[in-house]
């Protein structure tokens, strides 16, 4: 079923079943993806997200995280979407670890385009369908599909 909102991602990075044991490389993984894929500032995708997430935790509950912030140098809506093998701790507000995380960059300008792509993710990641069928994908398209179909891309 796919979202209400016109809100989307230029570009999806997905990596399935990553293996990483804390928040902070949550966010070096995913700087280093948009940095080598889309060629984003590393330094800069990370001091953006670990900046955010000091502001208060981007855990929704039942194991899903939405890390997101504004990059300068970014100049459509990205998305990195990660499953991982063990639960990362978000201080979510359910106590949950975190095993779905959906990283959003947005350019900075992009106040209105951020909020709404915020609110279709999290409309879409709070499906329990959804959730379940990432967590059972095994391969990086069948995420990837997931999302599509979700209205994301």
């Amino acid at each position: 079923m796919a979202l209400a909102s016109a809100a989307k991602l230029a570009d999806l990075l997905v990596f399935n079943q990553l293996s990483v044991h804390s928040k902070k490389r949550v966010f070096e993984s995913a700087a280093e993806a948009f940095g080598d894929m889309i060629g984003l500032s590393k330094g800069a995708v990370y001091r953006g997200l670990l900046d955010r997430e000091k502001l208060g935790s981007t855990a929704l509950g039942d194991g899903v995280a939405i890390p997101h912030c504004r990059i300068d140098e970014c100049t459509a809506p990205l998305g990195c979407l990660m499953t991982l093998t063990d639960p990362v701790d978000f201080s979510a507000s359910d106590g949950m670890g975190v095993d779905i995380v959906l990283v959003l960059l947005v350019p900075a300008q992009a106040t209105q385009e951020h909020l709404d792509l915020l609110a279709s993710v999290v409309e879409l990641l709070s499906r329990e369908t959804t959730r379940a069928a990432i967590r059972k994908a095994n391969q990086p398209s069948e995420l990837s599909d997931i999302v599509a179909r979700g209205g994301l891309v």
